[in-house]
């Protein structure tokens, strides 16, 4: 079972499309990397203390440059058996240290990563290729969620019921349930992390974390700032880092019935196998496997909002967000000015180093993204889609010349095409007409996955049904705004095979913990519940 949870189907191959665009070079200082104790050889491990390794050597490349970063020498199942020791002894203290307490270093680590948000955010984009702001965006998001994390400790609230027997009270309680295994994508490589150890920390838990392959020197980084903060204290053992293979330490962590909850990020085909193999142990789980995002266009749509959000949507982290627009259900009254507008738009979008601020679109995060992306532009024209901008290579020039840029397109498709209903994790926008409301929560409903949804429209009865239990089928359903960039505070996930699961904000911290129900009983008496007569 091979469980790189890469997020990009590989499909047949087909001849790759070559346009020129603007050029540029890039001159990147890397020199924030010393900063986050990231070295030019770096070890795979970490239990408390950095663990010699004797895995295979994983190089770390900038998909803008194709240069190598940096390189980790990988563990193996024996310095992962290492690591998940070392977090079950710290779980084992961390779990009686009160709430509030815990709260209390949560904050410190959300502070150390303030201190750090520039270098942090760099480090994110030098590694996955997403642009600068993004970048510490992303950060700033692991920031607000050791914020809210801080909050949560003290809110870690149960009920009391009352018995319907005398003399007894009943009331539930909420306790901390072990060791975490957290696998992420290279797309989000520190927020998907926060979401799930800010939580578990305030939740009284450890975890242990394998980062995706292709982003390793982002997940050493985030651990260099944290770790003093918990090893000040005596638990350093709580912020496991594995990066090794599918293998040594992958099938290990979902096979491990030590780690009685798994959050999984990935591609939906890797998650089925993951949810079997964790299920078959009993373990829980929390799958987020992907998005085929509709963004519905009403006739009464403000167009100045809808493009902004479009543009994000579809081109933001060069269409690799989970929450990227892919669908653009427009009113067939407005396709031909939604599109023209699009078109010209996508005409001004700039191309380049990711490190430049005034750059929207970077590259792809390495060759297999890029050859998925043509191989589906070809695949969508097979079944008849048009390929109206965009869709080939970006030809660059100096330092970047060996990048993985593409130009983001746009292609007039149907819903139903296979092409369509499959998650390319690339920037392509599908223009898709619909005759009004229904026929557009029909189309909008009619793909495997449910991450996220919205609709653009002025009609308060649209805009409701739209969110409510006979409209979006998705975990997110906004209105008025775009697919991408969602708040901490809400929780995050979708459904059907983007998996079910939840993270980030309300009431998702509860997954990280274990329900118990006390009854009490404080009488002198021994009634028994539903009036049963026993001897």
């Amino acid at each position: 079972m091979d469980l790189d949870h890469s997020r990009t189907p590989i499909h047949p191959s087909s001849p790759q499309k070559t346009l020129t665009m603007a050029t540029s070079t890039s001159s990147t200082d890397t020199s924030f990397l010393a900063s986050l104790g990231i070295q030019d050889l770096n070890q795979g491990a970490y239990n408390g203390s950095w663990i010699a390794c004797t895995g295979e050597v994983l190089e770390s490349r900038s998909p803008a440059t194709g240069e190598v970063i940096g390189r980790v020498q990988m563990a193996t199942a024996k310095e992962y058996e290492t690591v998940v020791e070392s977090a079950q002894e710290a779980f084992q203290r961390w779990r009686t240290v009160p709430g509030p307490l815990r709260g209390e270093i949560v904050r410190k680590m959300g502070n150390a990563m303030r201190e750090h948000k520039d270098a942090l955010g760099r480090l994110i984009t030098l590694e996955m290729g997403k642009s600068v702001q993004e970048g510490w965006g992303e950060v700033q998001e692991a920031i607000d969620i050791a914020d809210f994390s801080v909050g949560l400790s003290r809110q870690l609230y149960g009920l009391t019921m009352p018995s319907e027997r005398p003399g007894h009270a009943m009331r539930e309680q909420w306790h901390p349930l072990g060791t975490i295994g957290v696998l992420t994508a290279f797309n989000f490589p520190m927020a998907v992390w926060a979401w799930n150890s800010m939580l578990a920390y305030s939740c009284g838990d450890a975890c242990v974390w394998k980062p995706s392959p292709k982003t390793p020197l982002t997940s050493i980084g985030l651990t260099n700032v944290i770790r003093p903060i918990l090893e000040a204290e005596g638990f350093g053992g709580l912020a496991g880092l594995v990066i090794g293979g599918n293998e040594d330490v992958a099938q290990k962590m979902i096979d491990d019935a030590r780690l009685p909850l798994i959050s999984f990020t990935g591609s939906t085909a890797i998650g089925k196998l993951v949810a079997g193999r964790v299920a078959s142990r009993m373990g829980r789980l929390i799958l987020e496997c992907g998005g085929n995002n509709g963004l519905v266009i009403m006739d009464d749509a403000d167009l100045e909002m809808v493009l902004p959000a479009t543009l994000f949507g579809a081109v933001g982290t060069a269409g690799q967000r989970c929450t990227s627009t892919r669908r653009l259900l427009v009113h067939e009254s407005l396709v031909e000015e939604v599109t023209n507008r699009l078109v010209r738009a996508y005409d001004d979008i700039k191309i380049g180093d990711p490190m430049d601020e005034a750059i929207l679109c970077g590259p792809l995060i390495d060759e297999d993204a890029v050859q998925t992306m043509m191989n589906s532009i070809e695949s969508c024209k097979k079944e008849g889609g048009k390929l109206l901008r965009g869709g080939g290579r970006a030809k660059m020039e100096g330092d970047l010349e060996n990048g993985h840029f593409v130009v983001p397109a746009i292609m007039t498709a149907e819903n139903h095409y296979q092409t369509v209903q499959n998650e390319t994790f690339a920037p392509i926008l599908y223009i898709i007409p619909i005759k009004d409301l229904d026929h557009a929560i029909e189309l909008h409903n009619g793909v495997p996955q449910g991450l996220s949804s919205a609709i653009f429209t002025a009609d308060v009865k649209a805009a409701e049904r739209f969110i409510s239990a006979a409209g979006s089928d998705c975990g997110i359903a906004n209105v008025n705004i775009g697919t991408s960039g969602a708040e901490i505070g809400g929780a995050f996930g979708g459904e059907k095979d983007t998996g079910g699961g939840r993270e980030s904000g309300s009431d998702a911290w509860k997954a990280y913990m274990r329900r118990q129900t006390n009854t009490v009983n404080y009488s002198d008496s021994l009634p028994l519940a539903q009036g049963i007569k026993f001897g």
